[in-house]
């Protein structure tokens, strides 16, 4: 008897362990199915100069326009920006990831990658989360042989202030850990500015 009950036990406990599996793997598999959008670019600042709603160089007053002259000079222009990606989930079970590492694009330029480590769970049938990407990268090291010029207006761009628009992409790899193991999807999810699915 006392066996028969061991055994139930055991049985139950890889039951449920099969069940947990399964269910987080789904959650992984509508995460990928889920609809994606860069939905918005927040506190755009260069070389710690606030410019989310600076149209040109000329419109930043004289003390940041120093701070960013003085930071060229020193052969750096630190550019830090919040990119929203919108994650739509039309299907009919809840969509999760543990983790997401993502590759990023400007003008088809890669620009950085980072790893957001943040459980995200979309409920079914329409619900929506905002994923905030933060970033920061050196402009200079970047465009190297670019005028000032060049390297400032890409800034306004993207901050969407700009006359010329900025083609922003995104490539994302999301994970899901089971226990302790993570699994990792095979392929990189496409995030441009408009609703898509891969």
């Amino acid at each position: 008897m006392k066996y028969r009950h061991l055994f139930l036990i055991s049985f139950f406990i890889v039951l449920f362990a099969n069940c947990d599996i399964i269910r987080q793997t789904g959650e992984l598999h509508t995460f990928v199915k889920c609809s994606f959008r860069l939905s918005s670019v927040e506190h755009v600042r260069l070389a710690d100069v606030n410019i989310q709603n600076i149209k040109r160089f000329s419109d930043i007053n004289i003390f940041d326009a120093a701070k960013i002259t003085a930071s060229v000079g020193s052969g750096k222009l630190l550019l830090n920006f919040i990119l929203n990606v919108e994650v739509k989930n039309p299907n009919k079970s809840k969509a999760a990831m543990n983790k997401l590492e993502w590759i990023l694009y400007i003008d088809d330029i890669e620009i950085t990658k980072g790893t957001l480590n943040e459980r995200i769970e979309i409920t079914s049938n329409g619900g929506i989360s905002t994923l905030p990407l933060f970033l920061n990268f050196d402009l200079i090291k970047i465009f190297t042989g670019s005028s000032l010029d060049a390297i400032m207006n890409f800034g306004f761009n993207l901050a969407g202030t700009g006359n010329k628009p900025t083609r922003i992409t995104l490539k994302a790899k999301p994970t899901i850990f089971v226990g302790n193991k993570p699994i990792i999807y095979p392929g990189y999810i496409i995030i441009r500015n408009e609703f898509s699915s891969n």
